[in-house]
């Protein structure tokens, strides 16, 4: 399996946000979100949750891309409707609790510093342990902390966990590096 550390930084970043659920968002979706869609096929499904959810062995199946973009999608709106502090709707909460409601993947610990594992992965249980994740943020504290990338070419969603709470960016390593080199040139150009 394909870890996060192993993408290249420019797929890296889109799922550096500290949620899992948030993570899944960045595989596309419908819409304005179509031309960053990673998902085409079931097996991309399978590797993307593998990469997402750290999980090896899953196989995905026609019916598990279908049941996943409700999900994908009802999360990127309640997401996005927080981070501009809207409303979540019923129709995401519904679809969420729905996914949810499957049992989620069981992690099993090895030997002790050898790390989890999940025995018998299926789809619809990544599928739920991510809808779980999303319940547990968007029904928490951090629900205020969702935030959009400030970038003007980015948008990728984050939770701001640091104590000020005034994180920007999506990664420092890339957008936000990107505009203190714009502002530096700025300031450079102008005096």
């Amino acid at each position: 399996m394909q870890r996060r550390e192993d993408l290249p930084l420019s797929v890296r970043v889109r799922f550096l946000t500290g949620r899992v659920s948030l993570d899944f968002t960045h595989t596309g979706g419908e819409g304005d979100y179509a031309r960053w869609e990673i998902v085409h096929t079931p097996a991309d499904l399978a590797r993307w949750l593998g990469v997402i959810l750290s999980v090896d062995g899953l196989a995905a199946g026609p019916a598990d891309l279908e049941s996943m973009r409700p999900l994908r999608a009802a999360i990127t709106d309640a997401a996005r409707s927080l981070a501009v502090g809207g409303e979540v709707r019923a129709a995401d909460v519904a679809t969420i609790n729905a996914a949810a409601s499957a049992p989620p993947l069981v992690p099993r610990l090895g030997t002790v510093g050898s790390g989890v594992s999940y025995p018998a992965p299926t789809t619809p249980a990544a599928l739920s342990t991510i809808a779980r994740d999303a319940i547990d943020l968007l029904g928490g504290p951090l629900a205020e902390r969702i935030r959009v990338c400030a970038s003007e070419t980015c948008g990728l969603l984050l939770v701001d966990t640091s104590r000020p709470g005034k994180r920007r960016w999506c990664s420092m390593q890339r957008c936000g590096n990107l505009a203190k080199v714009r502002g530096h040139r700025q300031r450079a150009a102008t005096s």
